[in-house]
């Protein structure tokens, strides 16, 4: 119960950050719609989805055993007609929530790596908390850069779709529960997922 508790809390921290992240890039672009609303925040009641931040976090940590919980936040609120870059500011916004999660992946997984070769003093229990910090926010970057609408890499995919092609993005959110079921639960898209991020998970951390 005490490591299910310690996942679930840092699937929130994570998450959390990641919505954040994509607030603070919409708002740097010129729209403040986050920050009217009140979730440049990172106080984690204003951001708590229901759904999304317990109950498929909950489902997803027992049905992978542990290895793999995953979810998702309330969605930052943003305005796209009010970004400075027309062309890219989408992007950009989309592409902040997967950076910050980069970010924490690498940041932690130094710390994991100075403690494994004794530059850093860490003890196993450190390190126990170290690892999993990694690995849950490698996977939230891996599969939210997926270009499956709505996840953020769709954003970025339909951002550099030339304008000829713009009815690829109409059929993509039309029928986004099939292209995401196909993308998750199809076993040889998701054991690629899941050998991109213990791949990741190696170089960074050598473990």
């Amino acid at each position: 119960m005490q490591e299910f508790i310690f996942f679930i809390a840092i699937l929130v921290f994570s998450v959390v950050i990641h919505e954040v992240s994509h607030g603070f890039m919409a708002n740097i672009l010129g729209d403040h719609t986050a920050k009217r609303a009140g979730r440049l925040t990172l106080n984690p009641i204003v951001h708590i989805d229901p759904v999304g931040s317990i109950l498929v976090p909950i489902l997803t940590y027992f049905a992978s055993g542990g290895a793999l919980p995953f979810g998702w936040a309330k969605p930052v609120p943003y305005n796209p007609y009010n970004l400075n870059d027309k062309k890219w500011g989408e992007a950009k916004v989309a592409f902040a929530g997967p950076a910050s999660n980069i970010f924490l992946a690498i940041f932690f997984s130094i710390i994991l790596r100075l403690g494994t070769n004794g530059t850093l003093p860490l003890n196993s229990h450190v390190m126990s908390i170290l690892i999993p910090i990694v690995l849950v926010n490698l996977s939230l970057a891996v599969v939210n850069l997926l270009p499956v609408y709505p996840l953020d890499g769709s954003r970025i995919f339909f951002s550099i779709l030339p304008y000829h092609l713009r009815y690829v993005q109409d059929f993509m959110m039309r029928y986004m529960f099939i292209f995401l079921a196909v993308f998750l639960l199809f076993p040889p898209i998701g054991d690629f997922i899941s050998f991109v991020i213990s791949t990741l998970f190696h170089l960074l951390t050598n473990l």
